[in-house]
């Protein structure tokens, strides 16, 4: 067959350690003999991320704003073990914060539901999809000691000098406290989001928050939702046969827990953070786990939800063999050439990622997988294969369906 050709670029943003591995026979296996692949491409490995002072980073944000669709490899947060193993001149921030920050976007993660991988939950039979607010609350916290007695007061003071002050607690003994913020744009930002991606998905949307608890920061969170839903997007979820519904946080879980899925669920950002790791465990492994991080402006930036499977990186760095699943990172890229479809007219282009999907899927219904699906799954006797064989085997059953 003619290779598929993509008139604009996708920007490429390539990783760390097993992930980086798989990415390049990802490439060769599943993407190159079947399109023209067209990518700028930028090198976010942590060593030329230290060499560049992380500028490659931002230069592959800015360069998200430019085509519009980005596809990112795993790659490594350092701590101070990585900073010693990689000999780097500072501990540079997360990639994934710093994208996020550029393009102010939302994470949306949801399940790659296979059957013969059943989720812990019996009555959940679609996706569930978590939107997560990647900005302020106790991830940029500022926290304090007690050491005694004494009147611990949220303080601000506005620029003519002016000082607004709240009693937070009259401490009588040792204890802890801790301040969080938030940002009306980002709020802004993330909702509007959300009830793009719903559109774009064709999903209700659910969001949740402790306002009754929380009547100023949680409860702003709730009006700016519904302030931009009732303006600007309730007209379009009606025609598109959608729904928005707001609840307690409480109350989202045990509708969530009853549910049949098949929604986006909105949440703060330490909400999202513990829910996306509970969704990706119950149904089955974080590596079957879609990520994308969706603009308010437009711009699609697609991983996988994992990290860089350092473990494995080793075993392969020793000669051993190893069982790394590669379905998540198919997916980013299946993902970015969709949207790269839809956004250039290219249906052979978006038809292919839809193809692609549906190959991976097909090898492990087969009974074909990596060894943490085989660990899990109800298929009798399926066959382990190691992180190569498993990707060409997707390849033979792509090379079927085509």
């Amino acid at each position: 067959m003619e290779k598929i050709k993509m008139a604009t670029p996708l920007v490429e943003m390539d990783g760390d350690e097993m992930t980086r591995i798989l990415w390049q026979i990802i490439k060769d296996e599943l993407l190159n003999p079947f399109i023209e692949l067209n990518t700028e491409y930028y090198d976010l490995g942590l060593e030329y991320r230290n060499e560049t002072n992380d500028q490659v980073t931002v230069d592959s944000a800015e360069a998200t704003k430019k085509y519009g669709v980005a596809v990112k490899c795993a790659t490594i947060t350092p701590n101070g073990a990585r900073m010693k193993e990689y000999s780097l001149k500072e501990m540079w921030k997360s990639p994934n914060g710093t994208i996020r920050a550029i393009l102010d976007g939302t994470v949306f993660r949801a399940p790659i539901v296979v059957k013969g991988i059943e989720p812990c939950v019996k009555n959940w039979k679609k996706p569930i999809t978590i939107a997560r607010h990647a900005y302020g609350d106790v991830y940029k916290g500022s926290e304090m000691k007690i050491p005694g007695a004494g009147r611990a007061e949220i303080v601000f003071t506005a620029l003519d000098g002016s000082e607004t002050r709240e009693l937070i607690h009259e401490f009588q003994s040792t204890g802890i406290v801790q301040g969080m913020h938030n940002l009306n744009d980002s709020i802004e930002s993330f909702a509007r989001s959300c009830f793009k991606f719903a559109l774009d998905t064709k999903q209700d949307l659910w969001f949740a928050t402790k306002d009754t608890i929380s009547k100023k920061y949680d409860h702003t969170f709730k009006d700016i939702f519904q302030e931009i839903y009732d303006a600007e997007y309730d007209k379009a979820f009606q025609e598109a046969g959608i729904e928005y519904f707001y609840t307690l946080i409480d109350d989202a879980v045990a509708r969530v827990m009853k549910s049949e899925g098949g929604y986006i669920w909105a949440c703060k950002n330490y909400d999202g953070d513990v829910m996306s790791d509970m969704i990706s465990s119950a149904f089955g492994s974080l590596a079957m786990m879609t990520s994308v991080l969706v603009s308010p402006d437009g711009y699609y930036e697609y991983e996988a939800a994992h990290g860089t499977v350092q473990r494995h990186y080793y075993k392969h760095l020793k000669g051993e063999e190893t069982s790394t699943n590669s379905v998540a990172t198919i997916f980013a890229w299946t993902g970015a050439l969709r949207k790269r479809g839809e956004m250039d007219h290219n249906q052979a282009l978006s038809d292919f990622a839809d193809k692609l999907e549906a190959a991976s899927i097909k090898t492990i219904e087969a009974g074909k997988m990596t060894k943490d699906l085989a660990l899990i799954t109800t298929i009798e006797n399926p066959v382990v294969l190691n992180s190569e064989d498993f990707i060409k085997a997707i390849r033979t059953t792509l090379e079927e369906m085509l």
